[in-house]
């Protein structure tokens, strides 16, 4: 059996970020800014308006892991959302440190 140092390498999260928000418009732009200063794209967004609030569910598959909890911090602020909730999965690849 070795006793190598390994290193968790290319750390990403699978992240899925729902709110519940003031159904205004201009609400979709200002929840896209975080991830648009960022450089990143989220690989899905559903909007659902039900009366006065509207549901919203942002995805990503591979988000850089670093930027998670600041992108949920910005999403926190935004005008007219009432809560943010998450779910995550942390991927990466062990690899072998060089001596």
């Amino acid at each position: 059996m070795s006793h190598e140092p390994w290193t968790l390498t290319g750390l990403h999260a699978a992240v899925r970020f729902n709110l519940m928000a003031d159904a205004e418009p201009g609400l979709l732009p200002r929840l896209l800014a975080p991830f648009a200063r960022r450089d990143l794209t989220p690989d899905s967004i559903e909007a659902r308006r039900e009366g006065d609030e509207m549901q919203v569910q942002i995805a990503m598959a591979a988000m850089p892991a670093e930027m998670v909890h600041l992108v949920e911090g910005n999403l926190r602020q935004v005008v007219g959302v009432r809560s943010v909730t998450r779910r995550q999965e942390i991927t990466g690849v062990a690899r072998r440190r060089a001596a």
